[in-house]
């Protein structure tokens, strides 16, 4: 069993950055595969960025790429979004999303068993 802490939401101004990190809890972190999904007010949940159990094979939304960065440390069970130049429409409740251990890393949501309670980013001048 895997619990998920999503911490680093908040209101930022476009073209600003902020982090989020998702501490997980259990014994299988370092062999799942985490994700940040996102949904934002009236729409559905979207797939935003993956990494695998190594942090080294990531993917990425296009609507993200190049300005969004995931990462994790697994000697601290946390995954990081690293989010700079954001725009009004990445605001949403971003979710942070781990597999089972052994599972592949994966953008559909079907594909990840344990999720955070979400927090809010908003972007906003």
């Amino acid at each position: 069993q895997v619990q998920l802490v999503e911490i680093g939401g908040g209101l930022m101004q476009p073209g600003g950055s902020l982090r989020l990190s998702c501490a997980a809890s259990g014994r299988s972190f370092r062999s799942s595969p985490m994700a940040w999904f996102r949904q934002a007010p009236g729409k559905e949940r979207e797939f935003v960025s993956a990494v695998d159990w190594s942090g080294e094979s990531t993917i990425y939304a296009t609507s993200v790429k190049g300005r969004f960065t995931i990462s994790r440390d697994n000697t601290k069970s946390t995954a990081y979004l690293q989010m700079n130049n954001l725009k009004p429409e990445d605001t949403a409740v971003y979710y942070c999303a781990a597999g089972r251990g052994g599972r592949p890393i994966n953008i559909d949501a079907d594909g990840y068993d344990y999720w955070g309670q979400g927090t809010q980013v908003t972007v906003s001048s």
